[in-house]
């Protein structure tokens, strides 16, 4: 059974690309025909491409991988941000801080800060402290809270990253793209297709059509876990129950010659056998 279906991907408009005179020559092959001076996407080459897509991911997470949702544009704020929630992935779906990926281990002190003032607030210990510092510590809280609450608990780079509108999240895409981080992306017909890994021709910019591949991903990452539980079921199955008893056999039998045969043939020999933003 397909991910997608043709129509699901015609109601939510994903076959909508932008106007003919803003768009990107590398997406010719993924453009169906031209209406109204509008590009339309091939839905059946999206249906595949998502496919695809929905495999990676699914296999990714099923080996003990990680995705990064992200989105910072409006029409994907709450969709990234619900989705990666659902799924128990992280997110970025506010500003992308320039080296949350190549300079990971300063948005971790970052993030170590963060931490530190939610266990100040929970305490009760902000307010011995004078209104005006209390003010400037709430405000820090609130601005990393903005920034980093979607990638609190990611304690190392992720696998892959999933992008919706990889032209506007250019640095999100320079810094995987550096760091051989496998990417998957919708596509519209405005963007460089070459860029990304696993592309996903459609509109990124209407929210019924990011929210329905963006739900499709995050379904790829519930099968993965689901699949990593039950190998870990079996294999924790197979730990119990210890290794088989041998039971006697004839291995060892050999029959007795008969008067008038020669001696037995001689056995053969066996064959051998043959891994800054934020302080601104």
């Amino acid at each position: 059974m397909s991910v997608v279906s043709m129509k699901q991907l015609l109601e939510a408009g994903v076959h909508f690309g932008h106007q003919t005179r803003r768009w990107n020559p590398k997406m010719q092959s993924y453009i169906f025909t031209e209406r109204n001076g509008i590009y339309i996407i091939d839905l059946q080459k999206t249906v595949r491409r998502l496919e695809e897509a929905y495999n990676f991911v699914r296999d990714l997470v099923a080996d003990g991988g990680t995705l990064l949702f992200v989105g910072t544009k409006k029409q994907a704020q709450d969709t990234i941000e619900h989705e990666a929630g659902r799924c128990g992935m992280f997110y970025v779906n506010q500003r992308w801080l320039g080296g949350m990926l190549t300079n990971f281990s300063t948005i971790k002190t970052r993030v170590e800060r963060l931490r530190e003032l939610e266990a100040l607030m929970e305490t009760d210990q902000l307010s011995l402290l004078p209104k005006k510092e209390q003010r400037q510590l709430l405000h820090e809280k609130a601005k990393l809270e903005k920034y980093l609450k979607g990638i609190k608990d990611m304690s190392e780079l992720p696998d892959a990253v999933y992008i919706v509108d990889p032209r506007r999240e250019n640095i999100a895409v320079k810094e995987a793209r550096r760091l051989e981080i496998p990417i998957v992306a919708i596509v519209d017909t405005n963007c460089d297709p070459d860029e990304i890994d696993y592309v996903i021709p459609g509109n990124d910019d209407a929210i019924r059509a990011v929210k329905l591949i963006t739900s499709r991903l995050a379904d790829a990452v519930l099968e993965g876990r689901q699949i990593a539980a039950d190998r870990q079921a079996e294999a924790e199955e197979e730990a119990a129950s210890g290794p088989l008893e041998e039971v006697p056999g004839d291995e060892g039998w050999v029959p007795e010659e008969e008067e008038g045969e020669g001696e037995s043939a001689e056995a053969q020999d066996e064959e051998e056998p043959v891994v800054s933003a934020l302080d601104s």
